[in-house]
């Protein structure tokens, strides 16, 4: 079992890097990884989960909600930031992990991406699908055949990303550029418009008091495992549905750390990596509070919650219920440009962690071919298709959270990494360096810990079977084909 701890030094993960028939180009630059950043970042949460939450879970308070799941994020920004201008090798979090925790974590952090980048991105993809039908006027692009609802319109937006992103990373961040744009420039069409009908009477109370037994909601495991550990009443309203409206929003904010997965592919990953990571953060989390804030402002908390239960408000409700009928257009648009590089960025992030667990030898190393473009064809397209399937077949409600689960655990073994790499190699040149180490990094495996908390019991069980089934894989078949086991092994011999 030791040798499942063994640990890959950053200087052989630099190296392999540079293997021939692997080897990534080097074409992004800072604003690149930015425009990444804030193109997977600015989707569907922003349009949706907002208002949803506004409604039913914290009130005007939401804006609350929202700095602090951006204030952890931000601690987690500066952890991702240092290792990856230390270790600028593709992979994120599992690459990191690799060479602090060893081989065993790397695999379970890298399965846990799995999970993250290929559920975000078939749960996007048919909210894309869903959003196309409202643009153009048809029913969403599903077509039943047999017992099976088949979602061509995920189909295709999947199938376009893909390509692109086999065509080349530089000329996935151009299309990004353009359509970022769009959806940025309806975010601000919403705070903008949206400020004239704003009422001050709205923001009062801005904590409403606590709920209990909401419809019946929120019992057994659909509570947060805080809840059902300290048996809370509520977490609707309050301070409680405050910390709880965090842990929601915070599947707003998912896809920054997919800045890092591109590490590999920077000119100048010591520099730039950092700086993509935090504008990005940066930039989205201006343009979330502002939004929040004024839709706190222009209806009150208890127009837009699910009554019936047949339905989630959404930004365009709000500007119905104000009489601006014609806005819920342009949000759909900006929503539908929004989800096209969520679903894009998504798939990267994917593509790019399975490169380098292949890589690795953790999975089949033919996987990790890359074609004349410099991009991992063979994974980009096993990655489009087996996304695809899922999108289209399977359904994907209430999913969301496993995604949530999925990204705070990363958070978490990425800030302890920081803390770990600093006392074993002290040595290593760092082109950025997280402040007040370790305070910061403990303060944010300490907020994600405490957002994990307010997921549902049944996120954690969802959880914790995806990585049983990780272990289960991870023992027949990758601690065989570990090249590092087969390196050491012939270094003994």
């Amino acid at each position: 079992m030791i040798q499942n701890w063994r640990t890959k030094s950053v200087e052989q993960s630099i190296l392999d890097t540079d293997e021939p028939g692997t080897r990534l180009r080097k074409n992004l630059t800072w604003w690149d990884l930015t425009v990444f950043g804030v193109s997977v970042v600015v989707g569907a949460g922003i349009f949706t989960v907002t208002a949803s939450t506004f409604g039913n879970i914290t009130g005007p308070a939401i804006s609350v909600s929202f700095i602090i799941a951006a204030a952890t994020c931000g601690l987690a920004a500066l952890c991702y930031a240092e290792f990856a201008s230390t270790l600028p090798v593709a992979g994120s979090a599992y690459t990191f992990s690799y060479a602090t925790f060893g081989e065993f974590i790397a695999w379970i952090i890298g399965w846990d991406l799995i999970l993250e980048f290929a559920v975000g991105a078939a749960v996007v993809a048919k909210g894309w699908s869903s959003y196309l039908g409202t643009v153009f006027g048809f029913s969403g692009g599903i077509t039943a055949i047999g017992p099976v609802d088949f979602d061509w319109g995920a189909m295709i937006i999947i199938a376009v990303v893909a390509t692109l992103l086999v065509l080349g990373t530089k000329l996935s961040s151009n299309f990004s550029a353009v359509i970022t744009a769009i959806k940025v420039a309806v975010v601000a069409f919403v705070v903008i418009v949206g400020a004239f009908y704003i009422r001050a009477a709205n923001f009062s109370p801005f904590i409403p008091p606590s709920e209990t037994g909401k419809g019946g909601a929120g019992t057994g495991v659909n509570q947060s495992v805080f809840s059902l550990l300290t048996g809370a009443d509520s977490s609707h309203y309050g301070w409680y549905g405050v910390l709880a409206g965090a842990s929601i929003v915070f599947f707003a904010f998912i896809g920054f750390d997919v800045v890092a997965t591109t590490a590999e592919e920077t000119k100048n990953p010591q520099r730039d990596v950092a700086r993509g990571i935090l504008a990005s953060l940066a930039i989205v989390t201006v343009l979330y509070v502002s939004v929040s804030i004024v839709l706190s402002g222009m209806v009150s908390y208890a127009d837009l919650r699910d009554k019936g239960g047949d339905g989630h408000a959404n930004l365009a409700t709000a500007f119905a219920l104000n009489g601006v009928d014609w806005a819920a257009k342009v949000i759909s648009v900006g929503a539908l440009a929004g989800l096209t590089t969520v679903v894009m960025v998504l798939i990267l992030g994917l593509s790019r962690v399975l490169f380098a667990m292949s890589r690795d030898g953790l999975l089949p190393r033919e996987l990790a071919k890359t074609g004349s473009r410099g991009t991992p064809v063979r994974i980009t397209v096993l990655v489009a298709v087996l996304t695809a399937v899922a999108a289209t077949v399977f359904p994907m409600s209430k999913l969301e959270e496993m995604v949530n689960v999925g990204t705070l655990f990363a958070f978490i073994l990425v800030s302890a990494g920081v803390i770990v790499l600093r006392r074993t190699r002290p040595d290593l040149d760092r082109g950025f360096r997280v402040p007040l180490v370790p305070l910061l990094p403990i303060l944010s495996i300490v907020a994600c810990g405490w957002l994990m908390l307010n997921l549902t019991a049944l996120t954690w069980i969802r959880f914790v079977v995806w990585m049983v089934i990780g272990v289960a894989f991870y023992l027949l078949y990758s601690r065989r084909h570990s090249v590092l086991a087969q390196r050491e092994a012939a270094h003994t011999a």
